[in-house]
Parts: structure tokens; sequence; C-alpha cells
């Protein structure tokens, strides 16, 4: 679920990044310190706010998305969006200027400059990735609330974590821990190998 809220977010947040960075406009820096407030939103309050928007008199009740892994993955990605906008924004905020003109000037078109410029900023962009997935990975809060943690159907390791401590079941609960932070650490190193091969 939090591959796909990942996947799903940077469908939609790379461009919208890459539109905030390379085009000017009244408000853009407001919009940027928006985004930047954003980042610390509190869990509970995007599952909260999706929750009612997908509840039986909510606008998108009709769906019947309630406590299943669709809600949870529109949850995650909407936590994680401005991260994944913002890193984005950054990233290629911190590529030299002189690459683009270089390459303008050579002949190459503005998409083939912006495609140039991304190549450069591509392991910065990669950092946002993997600090996306890490968000989406450990967050409780809209797990909870969309998902209901129903065995075999919505619970996830965070919502399993959190059970099992309020059962007591300590070592159960630090077991599943462990296993989060392994598979936190295969994304990580999976992304790193992938962006020094290209």
């Amino acid at each position: 679920m939090s591959a796909a809220s990942t996947i799903l977010a940077a469908l939609v947040c790379i461009p919208i990044g890459g539109l905030i960075s390379f085009r000017s406009f009244r408000g853009k820096r407001f919009l940027l310190n928006m985004i930047q407030t954003l980042y610390s939103v509190p869990t509970v309050c995007v599952g909260l706010f999706v929750y009612l928007l997908i509840s039986r008199r909510g606008p998108l009740g009709g769906f019947d998305w309630a406590f299943t892994p669709t809600a949870m993955v529109i949850g995650q990605a909407l936590l994680i969006t401005p991260i994944m906008i913002g890193m984005t924004v950054s990233a290629l905020s911190g590529v030299d200027k002189t690459i683009k003109d270089t390459t303008l000037s050579l002949g190459a078109s503005e998409p083939q400059a912006i495609w140039a410029i991304i190549k450069e900023a591509r392991f910065a962009m990669g950092a946002g990735l993997i600090l996306g997935f890490g968000r989406a990975i450990s967050e409780v809060g809209a797990a909870l609330i969309l998902g209901g943690n129903i065995a075999g159907y919505t619970r996830v390791l965070t919502t399993a974590i959190s059970l099992e401590a309020t059962q007591g079941n300590f070592d159960t609960a630090l077991a599943f821990g462990i296993i989060l932070l392994c598979v936190a650490l295969v994304i990580a190193v999976t992304v790193n190998v992938v962006q020094q091969r290209r």
C-alpha cells in the first residue's frame, strides 16, 4: 500500500513540482511556504479529511471505499503529496541554471532542456521518493481511520504494532518494528542502486 501510494503521489507531484520550479508566477513563494507547512500535517487529520470524503454521507461515498485498502492508499498519497512536491521543487531548483541555458544554446528544445535538468537532479529526486515512502510506510493515524485495522484486509505493520502494544505484546510489536525498518532499508538501498546504475 505504501509503495502504491508513493507511486501515485509521484505521478502527480513530480509534474506539479516541475511546473512550480520552471515557471514564475505571482504567489509562488507563498505557495511554497504553504507546501512546506503541510510537511508536518498530522496523519490523523489527513485520515479524517479523506474519511469525510469517502464516508456514505461524503461526496465520494458512492464508491464504497471506507475501510478498504483503496482508502488507505488515497490517504497515504495525500499525506506525502506536500513532501513530494516540495522535494521535487528543491531538487530542480538546486541544479545549476547554466545547464538549461547551455542545452538551449546547443539547439535543444525547452522540454529537452527540462529533461536535462531532471537528469541532473535525479539523486535529489530519488531522495524525495525515499522520504515520501518512509512517511507513508511509518504512519499510523490515517491507516487506522481509513482502514479500520481489519485483520487480513487492512491491517498493516504500523497498525499491527499499535494493536500489539496496546495488548501488552511488546516483543511482537518490537519484532514488527524491526521488520518495518528492514523493509524501508531494502527500498532505500534499491532506489539508490538503481539511480547509481543510471
